[in-house]
């Protein structure tokens, strides 16, 4: 009885290796296929089960790490079954997902394959294309607006050359028409002076010396009492463009200023100054003899007549103002009537024995220029040069008036030398202070060895200094 038991149970152990095996292998392909169906819904998404626009370009993302492989351990399953069993497919290949990018979170699925855009193959990507030209732009019509900057340009420079050229003629031509007026044979300057001119006295010689296109200069010598006359014109900047625009607004006059250098011994105390009322206070403020010596004279010397009521004289003396503005000249130039007629060309006259510079005593007039057809309009004015200067140089003062004169000038004198005495002391000042600075400068640099030793041959001089003085005898 025991002998069939045993066998039955010798043939049932195949039977429970083979149960056991088709288990284990219904095992494995359960989680085989459980695991595929977790990375297809993981590693990409069905374009059905989204809801996208059709209008909207779907994105193409192509994954860059390939899927991970699936093997079987052949020792667990016999040969028969381990044949039964397909191999495990081909890496598929994943469709394009239309899925845009933000809708993909990294964070979420940890470990699934990072994705990538494509690129567009579009045709400018191909480095190979040709790149057709650019068509080359119309070219812009002709406008005179484009040109405008350059012919204003061109414009102002045609002006300034030719306002140049006529400015300059234009002075000219008032400089020669005065010098012909004035300075040619048989005029007043040449009555008055034996020579005119630049030159030697010879005919040839130019009258006129010009220093620039609005400045000219007479010359003439040859007459007692004085050592020569220097006649300056200083007329408009007509050859300036810009000058003569900003004349428009400021105008300007073009005037001519004699000044006459009288010898040492032929002028004596004579101080005085006349212009019209405004100017007449400019010069007493500005001019040093006038500040110094000078008064104010707002009336004439009683019984007489006097000047224009818009003239005024600054005086050192009234004897002096009366001397000097005569009959003759307010007759002639500085009366009511005649000042109506010809005060227009009239600015200042200053005769001086103090002025300041190498040459003390000088007499200086100046007068406003007519244009080129009416010079003869200043004749008298000119006139009042050679006039002066005889009467001047004939003048001598009344002993009343020289001694209060010489007075006035003594005490400038001493002025004079205090302030200059002063301006030394304070030059003598400067340069010790400066002589101390530079010492301290250098004794900072020494060392205390130089310092000790400097010191000690300072005190050996105090010392030597101080003490009683020996006479040796022999």
């Amino acid at each position: 009885m025991a002998k069939p038991s045993s066998t039955r149970r010798f043939h049932d152990v195949p039977l429970l290796l083979l149960l056991i095996a088709i288990f284990s292998l219904l095992t494995h392909e359960l989680s085989r296929h459980s695991t595929m169906a977790a990375a297809a819904e993981f590693e990409g998404f069905d374009a059905d089960e989204l809801d996208l626009d059709p209008e909207e370009e779907p994105e193409t993302i192509t994954l860059t790490h390939p899927k991970p492989t699936i093997t079987i351990n052949p020792s667990l399953v016999p040969e028969q079954e381990a044949a039964e069993i397909p191999s495990p497919p081909d890496p598929v290949k994943e469709p394009s997902s239309t899925v845009a990018g933000d809708i993909w979170d990294e964070d979420e699925f940890e470990g699934i394959p990072t994705v990538e855009s494509a690129p567009d193959p579009s045709p400018s990507a191909d480095p190979t294309a040709e790149i057709p030209p650019a068509p080359a732009p119309s070219p812009a019509p002709f406008s005179i607006k484009s040109l405008s900057v350059e012919i204003a340009c061109v414009s102002f420079l045609v002006a300034f050359a030719f306002n140049f050229f006529t400015g300059k003629r234009q002075n000219e031509l008032i400089a020669l028409a005065w010098a012909s007026r004035f300075a040619t044979p048989g005029s007043i300057f040449d009555k008055n002076f034996s020579l005119l001119g630049t030159g030697d006295g010879k005919n040839d010689a130019p009258l006129l010396l010009k220093e620039g296109q609005d400045a000219f200069k007479f010359y003439a010598s040859g007459r007692r009492f004085c050592g020569g006359l220097l006649a300056t014109m200083e007329l408009k900047s007509r050859h300036d463009l810009i000058a003569r625009i900003v004349d428009l607004v400021f105008p300007k006059k073009d005037t001519i200023t004699f000044e006459v250098v009288m010898n040492e011994d032929a002028m004596d105390h004579v101080l005085v100054a006349l212009a019209r009322k405004k100017m007449a206070k400019a010069m007493h403020k500005e001019c040093r003899d006038l500040a110094r010596f000078g008064n104010l004279m707002a009336s004439g010397p009683s019984g007489r007549k006097w000047v224009a009521e818009e003239l005024m004289v600054v005086t050192e003396s009234k004897e002096v103002a009366g001397d000097m503005i005569t009959e003759v000249v307010l007759d002639q130039v500085f009366g009511e009537k005649a000042f109506e007629k010809f005060g227009k060309w009239f600015i200042s006259m200053h005769l001086s024995d103090q002025q300041p510079g190498s040459h003390k005593k000088i007499l200086i007039f100046k007068f406003a220029l007519p244009g080129v057809n009416n010079m003869e309009d200043m004749t008298r004015l000119v006139a009042l040069v050679p006039y002066y200067i005889d009467l001047i140089g004939r003048y001598k003062l009344s002993s009343q008036a020289r001694s209060k004169t010489e007075a006035a000038r003594s005490k400038a004198a001493q002025e004079a030398y205090k302030e200059l005495q002063y301006a030394r002391q304070e030059e003598l000042q400067r340069r010790k202070a400066e002589k101390k600075k530079l010492m301290e400068e250098a004794e900072s640099k020494l060392s205390a060895e130089a310092l000790r030793k400097r010191e000690e041959k300072e005190r050996a001089r105090q010392l030597k200094k101080s003490g009683p003085k020996v006479k040796k005898l022999r």
